[in-house]
């Protein structure tokens, strides 16, 4: 039975909620950027007509044998080296047995005792506190067929384009207290997986699927009864989710029931989720080794190679821009969320000196543009030049910041202007003239002598109530901070 909550608010912090704590794991399966299956040379391409990429051995005909893709395996190595993990010189395949329509063979070629991927740790940002999740595991294994209910009356159809695709699962510890936490640690993960191109991350085409284990406990208890919700494919659908399962778990443990292990499937339009099916734990796979695979064994070369050959890594670039720029930890960690904001702000750092500007105006305004067009950076009408152009004329005076708003605007509906002739066209060019600035403060403080009392009186908010008059006088066109300097010389 589900239930319906009327305090819908999200649960975004780890503090405790009605006097428990949250526990969430993650299991994510990141489809493999692979153009072949893990074990055929069938194709991976999304979108194909049902069941015309499926070969004999996604079909597992008679007589058909398993072959390893190499290109699987090397970005597995990839992610592993990204996250910090242990890569496993010998790791082992094993038949995870269990009966679906479009599980064609009966199991599923996956690892258990021995994974290649082992330990590490993703590290994030949640607001400015810095976080971090540690990693189990990550192993890779195969998809499963698709079932399709909604173009047959009363009949299921199987596609098994997918049968076969390569995946690595990514499991965590149970480290995360909170929604907000664990849409964090996801966020990160796909940033990950994408920078490297080990997957395209594309949630609504499957090859980026999320299940989260979420169980409550009252502090300093044993861990709950988890329960897990498969198959998130959005970070909003994620965050509702996590949340209802939250306080579901909490309402049935104040009535008295017991929460039952189970894996439940989240309806984003009721925005509840409801038990699918009991939990099975490993013993019911009935694992065991898969005798037509051999061990897989990794040399070290192999390994040295990959860490040679991979780019730059998020967390290696963001120190690098701390150390060559100047930058935060915070600054630097936001603007390497992805390969294409970092060269954006790379770009237009490099080509105006003043990259902490930078990075404040693409964090700001930038960011604020492109969020109400709900696009992203590749999207935007302003090049890092005429960004770097801007921030010059801030920095040399020739405009405020609230002029360079008013600039940005132009930009962002007229891309081909340029950040000069705008300026001289709507005439936001700073009054720079010491001698008429003089003899505007003049009249200002002749016209207030109260707000001049007050000050010397010891009310600096008096200040702010003179600058205000002075740069209403100058249109905005007078320089701040030399109001400010030439305002405090004369009320001295």
């Amino acid at each position: 039975m589900s239930t319906t909550f009327q305090d819908d608010k999200p649960v975004t912090s780890s503090l405790l909620i009605m006097g428990y704590e949250v526990v969430i794991g993650f299991e994510t399966h990141a489809q493999l950027s692979t153009r072949s299956k893990i074990f055929s040379r069938a194709p991976t391409a999304f979108g194909a007509e049902p069941n015309t990429q499926a070969c004999a051995v996604d079909l597992a005909l008679p007589g058909t044998l398993p072959v390893m893709n190499k290109g699987a395996v090397e970005r597995a190595i990839e992610f592993g080296l990204a996250v910090g993990s242990h890569i496993a010189e010998r790791s082992v395949f094993a038949r995870k047995n269990y009966f679906y329509p479009d599980l064609p063979k009966g199991y599923q070629i996956s690892q258990f005792e021995i994974p290649v991927v082992q330990g590490g740790a993703v590290a994030f940002y949640l607001g400015d506190e810095k976080k971090s999740v540690r990693l189990v595991r990550a192993h890779l294994e195969e998809d499963a067929g698709k079932s399709l209910h909604e173009d047959f009356i009363g009949q299921t159809g199987i596609d098994l384009n997918r049968a076969g695709t390569p995946l690595l699962e990514i499991v965590t510890e149970p480290d995360m207290r909170s929604s907000a936490e664990a849409v964090a640690y996801a966020k990160e993960l796909h940033k990950i997986v994408t920078w490297i191109g080990i997957c395209d991350g594309n949630m609504q085409e499957g090859s980026f699927r999320c299940d989260a284990n979420v169980s409550v406990r009252k502090p300093g208890a044993a861990f709950g009864t988890r329960r897990e919700i498969k198959n998130l494919n959005s970070f909003k659908f994620m965050q509702q989710a996590i949340d209802f399962e939250i306080r579901w778990q909490i309402e049935e443990l104040e009535d008295g029931r017991a929460i039952q292990q189970a894996t439940v499937l989240f309806n984003p339009d009721t925005g509840e989720t409801r038990a699918m099916r009991t939990k099975e734990d490993a013993a019911d796979y009935r694992y065991f080794p898969d005798p037509d695979l051999p061990p897989l064994v990794i040399a070290r070369e192999w390994v040295e190679r990959v860490r040679r050959e991979m780019t730059e890594l998020p967390r290696v670039m963001a120190q690098r821009f701390m150390t060559d720029y100047g930058l935060s930890d915070y600054d630097a960690a936001t603007l390497t969320q992805s390969r294409e904001v970092a060269a954006y702000f790379e770009a237009a750092a490099q080509a105006c000196g003043q990259a902490k500007l930078v990075g404040n105006w693409i964090m700001g305004e930038v960011s604020r543009r492109l969020n109400l067009a709900e696009t992203d950076i590749s999207a935007c009408p302003i090049t890092p030049a005429q960004l770097a152009q801007l921030v010059g004329r801030i920095q040399d005076g020739t405009i405020s910041n609230n002029a360079a708003r008013q600039v940005l605007d132009v930009l962002w509906s007229e891309p081909h202007s340029t950040v000069d002739a705008v300026i001289e066209a709507k005439g936001l060019k700073q009054m720079n003239d010491t001698g008429a600035l003089e003899k505007m403060i003049d009249a200002v403080l002749a016209a207030n002598p109260k707000n001049v009392a007050e000050f010397r009186a010891g009310n600096a908010k008096a200040l702010n109530a003179l600058v205000g008059q002075i740069m209403k006088g100058s249109q905005g066109k007078a320089n701040p901070q030399q109001v400010n300097a030439l305002l405090l010389q004369k009320l001295a």
